[in-house]
């Protein structure tokens, strides 16, 4: 305990009432001011005072705030060309125009020799092509697969999180019968709008929790989604609160163990149950950025308006010089007293009449700078350097690497976490109902989880990384391979985003195709009668 100072000892021989008082709180507060108590937990800085940091469990922090959350970065998205920038970045980078599926199939596991497991996938990746390339595999039969990808990632990354169900749907002609039904996040909310907590009845099932349309059991195992049949905030035609309906769709089938939803989300939060959009931490410095931007464009607009107003000494019944701006040219035709700027106008004035005008000085010379500064934190937030959001690479070649590098680890990561979600599911609902039909052989596949898995390993590939220097780049990956520190498959992955074993087989048949070509071509050697040359 701290020794009492002067002022102490002269308090308690006046007051020792007061001076215990003093001495107890001055012994609380060093117990409170320790290690983060000083800095970041401090309550009695004054700097500190004004922290509003009340929060709570996932739940309170989290979905209780999810339906504002897109709702504004929906509207970021649309009208922000920041928020624009940054969430198709992420999408064209991770995603592009779709991951591919390269299938590595475990060929030692399943006894296979190098010949048969070379056609078995061959086999794989053109039947997968039957059903992925075309619209068959949209239920909306609009997109194919790979639309569907880009589809269902920008939405994840704008909404939080995205759902996928996996419906069976006969169709003439068409080998397969899995389709796949993007659902939009808003439409998987608990009933009524109202989450559950404790154990009840809806709609004719027992449930423990629902929150935010996800039930999860007592252990908190996700076991169902509840799906709204209309959008919750569409004015498509008349829509009574008593003509919604609420499906309870099963997280997995409880005969067979089949993936029916898939939930493509990136949680932060234990016990979260629905995702945060990307936007989410930079949503009000994004919409202040975008009024500032809107305020200097629309200033400099009004300083580039050269406008003279012609103001007469006495009154006069004759039309003034000019007038105003012809009708087709105002933006408000419909007011016939409104009096408009233009390049170029000549406007009459009444006598005693005078127009002032502030000197704004738009466009700001500062904008540039304030804005690059803005965006520096707003990509440190997402995870995207300034020099990739704004597709300017104007510092050095050191620097501009470096830049490309770091996003590449985030746009990995975010890729790693997609595939999981969304296209590892699909993929072996394809396989399985591939086999099911005979279309491709896999002795066992239904028989041992072991068996089925060294089927269905596969990598995705998709947009390689950007090269500055390709000479170095082809020369690193050449070092790599041949040390041993990486395979041609994976640097041929990530320098062009195909495969090299594909790659190998398209060069042993141009291979085949020149030497042909250079037999044809072939300068013919003329002999003499003699036989000599």
């Amino acid at each position: 305990m701290a020794k009492p100072n002067i002022l102490d000892r002269a308090i308690a021989t006046v007051a020792p009432v007061h001076a215990a008082k003093r001495a107890a709180a001055r012994q609380a507060l060093s117990i409170i001011n320790s290690g983060y108590g000083n800095y970041g937990a401090n309550v009695t800085k004054k700097s500190m005072r004004g922290w509003e940091y009340f929060g709570g469990s996932a739940k309170e922090d989290i979905e209780d705030n999810i339906n504002v959350l897109r709702q504004r970065s929906r509207d970021a998205y649309m009208g922000v060309p920041a928020a624009t920038a940054a969430l198709k970045t992420m999408r064209t980078n991770v995603v592009a125009g779709g991951l591919t599926p390269a299938p590595q199939i475990d060929g030692a596991y399943l006894k296979l020799t190098d010949e048969q497991t070379g056609a078995l996938r061959e086999q794989i990746v053109r039947e997968f092509a039957l059903w992925a390339d075309t619209p068959i595999c949209d239920a909306d039969r609009v997109d194919n697969f790979y639309k569907l990808q880009r589809l269902a990632f920008l939405s994840y990354c704008m909404n939080g999180d995205a759902i996928a169900l996996l419906p069976m749907k006969h169709q003439t002609g068409q080998p397969y019968d899995l389709r796949v039904r993007l659902v939009e996040a808003d439409r998987v909310c608990s009933p009524n709008g109202f989450d559950r907590l404790s154990p009840c009845e809806v709609q004719g099932h027992k449930v423990t929790s629902i929150v935010q349309g996800v039930e999860t059991d007592a252990d908190g195992m996700v076991v169902a989604y509840w799906i709204c049949n209309r959008h919750p905030l569409s004015n498509f035609g008349t829509v009574r609160p008593e003509e919604m309906r609420w499906q309870r769709v099963e997280a997995y089938g409880a005969e067979t163990g089949r993936r029916n939803v898939l939930h493509i989300i990136d949680r932060e939060r234990i016990g979260q149950r629905r995702g945060v959009p990307m936007l989410a931490p930079v949503l009000e410095a994004i919409k202040q950025l975008g009024r500032y931007t809107d305020a200097e464009i629309m200033a400099a607009v009004i300083s580039s308006m050269f406008t003279v107003f012609v103001q007469s000494e006495t009154a006069t019944d004759a039309r003034p010089f000019g007038e105003m701006l012809p009708q087709e040219q105002q933006v408000d035709s419909a007011d016939t007293s409104s009096i408009e700027l233009g390049p170029a106008a000549i406007i009459g004035l009444n006598p005693g009449e005078t127009v002032n005008f502030a000197d704004p000085k738009h466009p700001n010379a500062g904008y540039d700078a304030f804005t690059n500064a803005m965006l520096k934190q707003i990509g440190a937030a997402l995870e995207i350097p300034l020099e990739v959001m704004m597709k300017q690479f104007t510092t050095s070649y050191s620097a501009a690497r470096g830049a490309l590098n770091e996003f590449w680890r985030t746009c990995q990561m975010q890729r790693d976490g997609f595939v999981d979600d969304f296209c590892r599911p699909i993929y072996e609902e394809w396989f399985a109902e591939a086999v099911a039909r005979g279309r491709i052989n896999a002795p066992g596949f239904f028989d041992d989880p072991a068996i089925r898995k060294a089927y269905t390993e596969c990598v995705w590939n998709g947009p390689a990384r950007t090269n500055l220097n390709p000479v170095q780049e082809v020369n690193a990956a050449v070092q790599r391979v041949d040390a041993g520190f990486s395979t041609a498959e994976e640097e041929a992955a990530q320098m062009t985003g195909g495969s090299y074993s594909a790659n190998i087989k398209q060069r042993k048949i141009e291979a085949a195709q020149k030497r042909e070509v250079d037999e044809i071509t072939k300068p013919q050697i003329k002999t003499g009668g003699n036989g000599d040359a």
